[in-house]
């Protein structure tokens, strides 16, 4: 296997390697700790079976099933993410990090691609992990003991409105769920300290109102995505990102009108953050 990254603070591309063998426990091993060390990985020019795409996902954890998501009828495991030619609009089109409203929200999440336009719907990843280190001191004092409340809510007020204009339907029977995160997360396998909240999901700081929330939101917001901090992946035939849910975020770029894009995805269970 050889690494070749995308940048100098996030994204790898692995080479040499075949996802339709058995893989060996070192090789998994390496894969894993070569999304530790880069954050998202991506594998090109592999032509996976959903059986295949499952078997490898449970290589790295237990996999979870969107709470809110449509999945395939025959792979419950699988979540599909279409946009058929004639949609006007996709999900995943702001800056994220997946189902933070859950109390344990995946560890990772595999995106294979199916059929992607001729040009356009790259996605973008950005560290959360510089997020956090380029925050001063003080900003950073301040946070370490705040929690915010992470919700659906974005998602489950809007889903017939949503469902209306995108393939990837949401489910229209889901209430609201909402969680506490810690606002500074630790990763439990790198021990690094990150910036864990995220536009979509995070409703408030723990014990204030939304509006009393929202300007140092919005500022670490901005400070989580700004380009530096970034890499951005051009899909290809049977291209395949790897990406670590507990310290970054990505953003689906809809800029392939008039074009068909189908996407399988799977997330790896997560644990409660600390």
């Amino acid at each position: 296997m050889q690494i070749r990254k995308l940048t100098g603070h996030i994204g790898a591309e692995l080479l040499g390697v075949d996802l339709t063998k058995d893989l060996t426990p070192t090789l998994i091993a390496d894969i894993r700790q070569a999304l530790l060390d880069n954050l998202v990985i991506f594998f090109r020019d592999q032509t996976l079976s959903p059986e295949q795409q499952i078997h490898f996902a449970e290589c790295f954890g237990e996999i979870s099933r969107s709470p809110v998501y449509r999945t395939l009828e025959a792979y419950p495991k699988i979540m599909p993410v279409v946009k058929e030619s004639t949609d006007k609009d996709i999900i995943g089109d702001t800056w994220h990090t997946d189902e933070t409203f859950q109390a344990t929200p995946p560890l990772g999440s595999l995106l294979y691609a199916r059929e992607i336009p001729p040009l356009g719907g790259d996605t973008l990843f950005a560290n959360l992990y510089m997020a956090y280190d380029r925050l001063s001191d003080a900003l950073k004092e301040q946070l370490s003991d705040m929690r915010a409340i992470h919700s659906n809510d974005f998602l489950s007020t809007n889903a017939q409105l949503r469902n209306a204009t995108r393939s990837t339907k949401l489910r229209e029977d889901i209430g609201k769920i909402n969680t506490s995160h810690p606002v500074v997360r630790t990763h439990e396998e790198t021990g690094r300290k990150l910036l864990f909240v995220n536009q979509p999901f995070t409703y408030c700081f723990e014990g204030m109102t939304r509006e009393e929330s929202l300007p140092l939101l919005q500022y670490l917001y901005q400070q989580s995505s700004k380009p530096e901090l970034t890499c951005r992946f051009r899909w290809g035939p049977g291209s395949m990102a790897f990406w670590d849910n507990r310290c970054t975020m990505h953003y689906a770029i809809n800029d392939y009108p008039g074009h068909r894009r189908e996407m399988h995805r799977i997330t790896v269970q997560g644990s409660i953050p600390v």
